[in-house]
């Protein structure tokens, strides 16, 4: 894992609580910008393919903000940006962030006595050579019952309203009804930390970098 005190620096482009302490866990001294985009005009069919498009779409809009403000021209410094999403998959279905409480309460209901995949992409680029290297990961969480009285704690918090699928992993409330996560916890909250660092190191390469991403097997794409 990386020092505090990189060669490089890091920004990234989450407002997530869930991913800024994944990354300071890995080691990483890092700015936070947000994307600020329309999440819902950008619309696939896989949820491999929304995941990787979103974060490309963030990307782009962070990108953009930084070369109109002239930031990037001034700063002479190798600068990573780290942007990434998270959906959730239950009975084929992709779910995002519920938009009311009804939604929330169906979205936790399924969850109770059952199971739903995570996906979550990630992408690194560079802005010195104009490069990203991205990827996905998925698990899958399966759940006790949950009981009305948690559901109804749950929403009155507002919690499932912030994350996908109205699923926190590791709130208080929710982490005593998880049975089992079959893949790395990281990626449910919303950053593998084995595919952030494996970007990070490829993002950093000289040779064999090229501008673009395009998707090949297996979760990685270059």
């Amino acid at each position: 894992m990386a020092s505090g005190k990189s060669s490089f620096k890091l920004i990234l482009g989450s407002s997530s609580m869930a991913r800024q302490r994944i990354l300071a866990e890995m080691g990483y001294e890092f700015t936070i910008m947000t994307a600020d985009i329309d999440e819902k005009s950008i619309r696939k069919e896989k949820p491999e393919e929304l995941v990787t498009a979103l974060a490309e779409a963030k990307a782009n809009a962070i990108m953009s903000r930084l070369q109109n403000t002239g930031m990037l021209e001034k700063d002479a410094h190798t600068t990573l940006l780290i942007t990434a999403d998270t959906v959730v998959v239950y009975k084929g279905m992709i779910r995002e962030k519920p938009c009311s409480k009804k939604e929330a309460r169906e979205f936790i209901k399924g969850y109770s006595g059952g199971h739903a995949a995570v996906v979550g992409s990630v992408l690194v680029t560079n802005f010195r050579t104009g490069a990203s290297k991205g990827g996905w990961e998925s698990a899958e969480v399966y759940f006790h019952d949950i009981p009305d009285e948690v559901m109804d704690n749950l929403i009155d918090e507002g919690i499932p309203f912030k994350v996908a699928g109205g699923l926190m992993l590791e709130h208080p409330l929710t982490l005593p009804f998880v049975d089992s996560v079959i893949g790395a916890a990281d990626t449910v909250m919303g950053l593998s930390k084995s595919l952030t660092e494996k970007l990070i190191q490829e993002a950093l390469l000289k040779e064999g970098l090229t501008p673009g991403v395009q998707i090949v097997n297996q979760g990685y794409i270059s």
